[in-house]
């Protein structure tokens, strides 16, 4: 009798090309993800070794990370980043890359439009040279961040040797409640576990809640697994998953969409498959979170208190939050809806989506940023900014005085023009609030859309349930 076997297990059991010696595997891999930043060093080693590309058309480029997004008219001001866009274009021209440019309809965050394209489907291997891989993995794609040795690798023989993780199972049970989302799910969790509570696993979210859940929700879900230390996080994929598939530009289509279809519902774990690990989360314990130290497990629901860490017993621990509390200039004891803050950033890979765009926009409407507060609102790619202006969610927002940006990972790092000074505080929709994230000196307080948009228009970090 066949053992049963997790999402994970089948994933990689069927890209297995051969076992290597020391307990390693030789994967296959589907699909590659490049980007601006990462992807230079992979194109010079294929130059010198005079490699080409295995299979060109399993690889997407897009100019992200570092392209300004006040403007797409004109030439690039800043000179690293206008040469990191010029460097990729005559790269992806070179080795016949599929490419989205940075004025056209598909540009935009790389674990944003490969969903939106189609590019992300179930039951493939997928990487690229950013750690927020793992947000491809919400459509059951078994996908991971890898390094720029790692990329030249797969340009050329399309595999790569990895070491089998760990399965760990983490039930959502219960309902979310108004005013929460997948972001306070992700936030919460990483809390509950540690930043390092992950490490070594192959993390799969499951149970009815997360059924619920849309896509952009799981996306979120899973882009936040890394930030307890996972590679990989997964959904299963369902009619959810293959609805906000069909039709895409890079789906399959006719016979190939029904037998895809029929693979892809043979993905799910098999009843009585065996978890490593098993973690459960009660959704209905879990109010609006907001983070108040330097690392996204250092995070509290907004109705709490900065902690003390004389209250602390791990030294260790206790070490942490006094550092991460002198760093972010809070005091023990401190209510977190008195925070206040200089900026607000909406967008990321992580909430720079359609919904996200929407729930900010819900509080935001009728509303004015408050003085002093600057907020700008990046769309995750140009599809979700064009959905957003056809909604008219932009008037919404520049009405109460947030600024419109075109699409790119701007203040999420700071390797463009969009970036925090010392000492000023931001609420931010995105997946990293370490030291010096966001500039050198900013301090980032990680929260979902729609208290963003409340912090925006209070002027500080408060529950966005008061004004729904």
């Amino acid at each position: 009798m066949t053992k049963p076997r997790t999402l994970y297990d089948k994933l990689w059991d069927s890209h297995v090309v051969a076992e290597l010696p020391g307990g390693a595997s030789l994967l296959y891999i589907d699909r590659q993800i490049l980007h601006e930043v990462s992807s230079p060093q992979a194109f010079v080693a294929m130059r010198e070794a005079g490699r080409k590309l295995r299979r060109p058309e399993t690889h997407l480029a897009v100019a992200d990370h570092a392209v300004p997004t006040r403007a797409r008219q004109g030439e690039i001001a800043d000179p690293l980043a206008r040469s990191q866009v010029a460097e990729l274009e005559a790269n992806v021209h070179e080795f016949g890359i599929p490419y989205a440019p940075l004025d056209g309809a598909e540009q935009g965050i790389v674990h944003v439009i490969g969903p939106e394209t189609g590019f992300t489907l179930p039951g493939t291997t997928i990487v690229c040279g950013d750690s927020h891989t793992t947000t491809h993995g919400a459509f059951g794609a078994l996908a991971f961040g890898i390094g720029a040795s790692e990329q030249g690798t797969v340009m050329a023989a399309q595999v790569l040797p990895q070491t089998r993780a760990r399965t760990m199972k983490v039930e959502l049970v219960g309902r979310l409640g108004a005013g929460v989302d997948a972001k306070d799910v992700a936030l919460a969790l990483i809390a509950k576990i540690g930043a390092h509570g992950a490490v070594g696993y192959a993390v799969e979210y499951t149970g009815a809640a997360v059924s619920a859940m849309s896509m952009a929700q799981r996306m979120t879900l899973c882009n936040m697994t890394i930030e307890a230390g996972s590679r990989i996080g997964l959904v299963a994929p369902d009619e959810t998953t293959f609805a906000f598939i069909k039709g895409r530009r890079l789906a399959p289509v006719g016979p190939m969409w029904e037998l895809a279809l029929e693979s892809w519902r043979t993905l799910p774990a098999d009843d009585g498959a065996i978890y490593d690990k098993v973690v459960t989360l009660d959704l209905e314990d879990i109010a609006p979170q907001v983070s108040w130290g330097t690392s996204p497990n250092q995070t509290l629901p907004i109705g709490s208190a900065v902690p003390d860490p004389a209250s602390i017993a791990d030294p260790i621990e206790r070490r942490e939050t006094e550092k991460a509390l002198a760093y972010m200039g809070l005091v023990p004891g401190q209510s977190l809806a008195d925070i206040a803050i200089d900026h607000v950033f909406i967008g990321s890979c992580t909430n720079g989506r359609i919904e996200d765009l929407r729930a900010a926009a819900a509080i935001a409407g009728g509303r004015k940023v408050a003085p002093g507060v600057k907020a700008i609102v990046v769309p995750g790619s140009a599809a979700t900014r064009a959905q957003a202006e056809a909604e008219g969610l932009d008037r919404v927002f520049l009405e109460a005085g947030f600024e419109w940006r075109f699409a790119g990972c701007s203040m999420c790092v700071a390797m463009n023009d969009d970036r925090l000074s010392a000492g000023q505080r931001c609420a931010s929709t995105s997946n990293r609030n370490f030291e010096g994230r966001q500039g050198p000196g900013g301090r980032t307080h990680l929260v979902s859309p729609a208290m963003a948009a409340a912090a925006a228009v209070t002027g500080h970090l408060v529950d966005a349930r008061s004004l729904a």
